[in-house]
């Protein structure tokens, strides 16, 4: 098959969990025999015409200068480039910016769109723009051939919403097995002697609640404060607690293997996100054996199940800080990288949406032909 991924900055993954997805699905396809082309924005720090075989088309992305508004314009340029490169499959991940172009698409391939969460929540969007996210949801939901959901929630919600059927496939992550504590020296912390939470810095991942319960708590212990933080959000985080000195921002980490090693090393990992569906830090986090304290709500809960410890407010960060102990929960850590291994495994994902293209490829041979 010919099969184009569409929705992302690009690969190899330097932002966030669809491009890790893309970036790993992407080599997977090649290595079945697949020809597979990724869209990559212009400014991409990987310039090269192909990664691991995967074929890369670079488009004009002027969201560097345009802020959010210039993903609308990426997206319609990767569209409009894809109508003359004859695909068996696009699969679009994300909605929020391409939808609005459904109409440009072409006619003969199969579209699969992942749903992504509920975009429309995000209390970084001001009451219009959420009104527009409900409206390119609805969009993508009526025009898509397919439809992908990443948690039983948001395959809920479809069926629920727009009486829309999706297969769920939720995101993986590869076991980690080598850990390598000389890592740390780097980051300056010390075995099971820091806390750390990774996100990107939005209110909706509730980096804010985490960092008021380690103000309140009398536990000193460092905590690594990881993503990207040159935003106005971050700025007034790091202005926020700049006199906590056990609060340390560390910025974006883009070294798969430091991040693992800082995840299995840590004593608490936090995960605040409370929006969207799995989210891929989380897996990557149970895979890396840390001690995960998440934020309360059914996203989270339905991967992490009873193997996790849950917060809603500062208080309970202060709770769980001040009583909580790695050594003391290790089945809790073995429970949840068991479930990686079983169930979240990268191979097994990338088998799930082979065989979903396969199937869907082979519902519509047809249409190949006229």
């Amino acid at each position: 098959m010919k099969i184009a991924i569409l929705g992302t900055r690009g690969i190899p993954n330097y932002y966030g969990g669809f491009e890790q997805f893309a970036e790993f699905f992407s080599v997977y396809l090649v290595e079945k025999g697949h020809e597979v082309y990724c869209y990559n924005s212009h400014n991409h720090k990987h310039q090269e015409k192909t990664f691991k075989g995967v074929n890369i088309i670079h488009k004009h992305d002027p969201e560097y200068k345009l802020g959010t508004f210039g993903q609308f314009i990426y997206d319609y340029n990767c569209i409009i480039d894809s109508r003359k490169r004859d695909f068996d499959i696009i699969l679009q991940l994300g909605y929020t910016s391409n939808s609005i172009w459904y109409f440009l698409l072409p006619k003969k391939p199969i579209i699969i769109t992942n749903m992504d969460g509920l975009e429309w929540k995000r209390t970084k969007y001001s009451k219009p723009v959420q009104q527009f996210l409900k409206f390119a949801e609805r969009l993508a939901a009526n025009s898509s051939d397919y439809l992908v959901s990443d948690s039983v929630g948001i395959e809920k919600f479809l069926k629920e919403k727009y009486n829309k059927e999706s297969t769920y496939i939720a995101y993986g992550a590869h076991p980690f097995n080598t850990p390598n504590e000389s890592v740390l020296s780097e980051y300056q912390v010390e075995n099971g002697n820091y806390n750390m939470i990774m996100a990107r810095f939005e209110p909706e991942n509730n980096l804010d609640m985490v960092l008021e319960g380690v103000v309140l708590s009398e536990d000193k212990t460092p905590i690594l404060v990881i993503g990207k933080h040159e935003t106005k959000y971050g700025e007034y985080l790091k202005n926020k607690f700049k006199n906590q000195e056990n609060i340390r921002f560390l910025g974006g980490i883009y070294n798969l293997e430091h991040l693992n090693n800082l995840r299995y090393f840590s004593k608490l990992y936090f995960h605040g996100h409370s929006v969207g569906g799995t989210n891929p830090s989380l897996l990557e986090a149970m895979a890396s054996n840390a001690l995960i304290i998440a934020h309360n709500n059914d996203f989270n809960k339905g991967i992490l199940k009873e193997n996790g410890f849950y917060f809603s407010n500062p208080k309970e960060v202060k709770d769980i800080l001040e009583t909580i102990k790695k050594n003391d929960n290790l089945q809790l850590v073995q429970n949840n990288f068991e479930a990686i291994v079983n169930d979240f495994n990268w191979d097994k994902i990338n088998g799930q949406y082979l065989q979903l293209f396969e199937d869907c490829f082979s519902e519509n041979k047809g249409r190949r032909t006229t």
